[in-house]
């Protein structure tokens, strides 16, 4: 988890849309908006630690294919229609707000609710589902920054194969998540970490909701902050500088 922490600030770049991604768009057809989807999907840390945690404690293919198939719902629809009628939102908020998601199925996890509010769960069902419409509507405030075009067909197609790429890319995934999961159940360990991985699940999303709050301050006022935001953006580019840098010593 520690390592995953590090790692988060330089995926982040990764989830976003670079500017070679919008060229590509420009030049190429439907397939390159596949590949973007699925690309997007599986660097997209903040929907990937919200899958691990429903597929945590699901022992059956079915429970696994019923949970994954009303999440895949919600963010389609989002997706799809948000994308389609040009609703858009902040995107540093939309994804903070992911981020409680991720905070909130660790928590689940834990028996959170039983232990601090000495209540039942809500239905994991309906709230997966609410999710995955919030996770679609992410995924969306990121595919309207690329060049859809004017024409209505060809914008519905190119979202279309968008969505077909992040199922490819969620399939993907998930059969890693959930082959690693089946393996770790056999072992004794998986019950005696398993509260100790929920835990971090949820200081990751912490992290993420941090992170997400700290690029917004960004984007909405930048004069804000006590030291010039162009040297405040080349402290955080020396930082990166300084992490390429040390792990290749100590790859050495």
């Amino acid at each position: 988890m520690a390592l995953l922490l590090m790692a988060l600030p330089l995926m982040a770049f990764a989830h976003g849309i670079s500017d070679a991604d919008r060229q590509s768009m420009l030049d190429g057809g439907y397939v390159r908006y596949i590949g973007l989807g699925a690309s997007h999907m599986l660097t997209g840390y903040d929907h990937l630690l919200f899958l691990f945690g429903v597929v945590f404690f699901l022992t059956s293919f079915k429970d696994v294919a019923k949970f994954v198939t009303v999440f895949t719902l919600g963010h389609c629809i989002t997706l799809i229609f948000a994308t389609y009628y040009k609703i858009t939102w902040n995107f540093y908020l939309v994804d903070a707000i992911i981020a409680i998601s991720v905070i909130y199925k660790g928590f689940d996890n834990n028996g959170g609710f039983q232990r601090v509010f000495d209540m039942k769960s809500p239905n994991l069902l309906a709230a997966v589902f609410g999710f995955g419409l919030l996770h679609g509507f992410g995924l969306s405030t990121r595919l309207q920054q690329l060049p859809l075009g004017d024409d209505n067909m060809a914008m519905l197609l190119r979202i279309l194969s968008f969505n077909v790429g992040v199922e490819i890319g969620q399939i993907a995934a998930l059969t890693v998540m959930v082959g690693v999961l089946a393996f770790w159940r056999k072992r004794p360990t998986f019950y005696r970490f398993s509260f100790a991985a929920n835990l971090g699940l949820a200081y990751a999303g912490v992290y993420l909701l941090f992170m997400q709050l700290h690029g917004y301050q960004h984007d909405t006022n930048s004069e804000s902050f006590r030291f010039p935001v162009q040297e405040h953006k080349h402290i955080h580019e020396d930082m990166d500088i300084d992490k390429s840098v040390d792990s290749s010593r100590n790859a050495l």
